[in-house]
């Protein structure tokens, strides 16, 4: 059947004469609209372009010319995603703000996203999430391995199948065994400026050294802890009168915008991934 929303053209590869004319030559070809286009080439000569379409037509066909048409296919890859809402999973502790902003914006229609389900390895966000009308799964660790525990948590993730997973203040360190379950479909917000002060405890670390800045970091979780590819970052002034107290409180408002911004951009495949740096257009 041909497809007839709005799609988003994903490609990177060598970068080579041309790549831009033919790629829309084919969509010309298609009788296709193109809504926005956006490019880059990195330094060391690798080509990355987003291009958003409408219109009518075959996804088999429309990526067989692409594949054939362009001069230096080879290395090049195409993605071809429909322009729709993201299936994603929220994964909590007990800290609220973040996911409170996430659901004041899903409940408003602002996330370009469906929360399937929130999941906890404690119920005290239980009455905020219900709030929403959205399914809330208490999955504990206590007693538990760490691997039984995400053992537990796969079989409940495995209910929604969801396309994401946003580490909304979960605060636990994933294992490279659940981290391979969802390749790049992580997001987590740390609350730190990445790379400094990772771990535990940034604010009192920050407060330590006495920084003007603080800030929030939104990255893919990959094995490496806090060192994921990172789609978002802003900062919040601060002198010597704030306490580690009142840095965390100035934080949770950088960390719930940044979060925000982040699955903004990663929902709207934004975000391409490049060895563990995140390029977004």
């Amino acid at each position: 059947m041909p497809d007839a929303t709005k799609h988003i053209l994903l490609m990177d590869g060598p970068d080579s004469k041309g790549l831009i004319y033919h790629v829309t030559g084919v969509l010309y070809r298609h009788n296709l609209n193109i809504i926005h286009n956006d490019e880059y080439v990195s330094p060391s000569g690798h080509f990355f372009m987003r291009t958003e379409f409408e219109g009518t037509f075959e996804s088999d066909a429309l990526l067989t010319e692409l594949n054939s048409t362009l001069p230096n296919a080879e290395g090049i890859t195409f993605r071809l995603n429909p322009k729709r809402k993201k299936n994603i999973v929220v994964m909590v502790t007990k800290e609220h703000h973040c996911l409170g902003e996430l659901l004041i914006r899903y409940a408003f229609d602002e996330l370009d996203a469906d929360i399937l389900a929130v999941v906890s390895n404690y119920n005290v966000l239980q009455p905020l999430v219900s709030k929403f009308g959205i399914p809330f799964h208490y999955v504990s660790h206590e007693g538990r391995s760490r691997e039984e525990h995400e053992e537990a948590i796969l079989r409940t993730l495995a209910i929604y199948e969801p396309e994401y997973l946003v580490l909304a203040k979960y605060m636990r360190v994933l294992t490279p065994d659940f981290v391979n379950n969802f390749p790049n479909r992580i997001v987590n917000i740390h609350h730190s400026f990445l790379p400094a002060f990772v771990g535990a405890n940034p604010y009192r670390q920050a407060y330590e050294r006495g920084v003007k800045i603080i800030g929030a970091t939104a990255h893919f979780v990959n094995n490496d802890l806090d060192e994921g590819p990172i789609i978002a970052q802003n900062v919040q002034e601060v002198d010597h009168r704030h306490t580690a107290a009142d840095m965390a409180t100035k934080g949770k408002d950088v960390e719930k915008i940044v979060l925000s911004q982040a699955l903004k951009l990663v929902f709207s495949d934004r975000v391409f991934i490049s060895g563990n740096r995140a390029i977004v257009l």
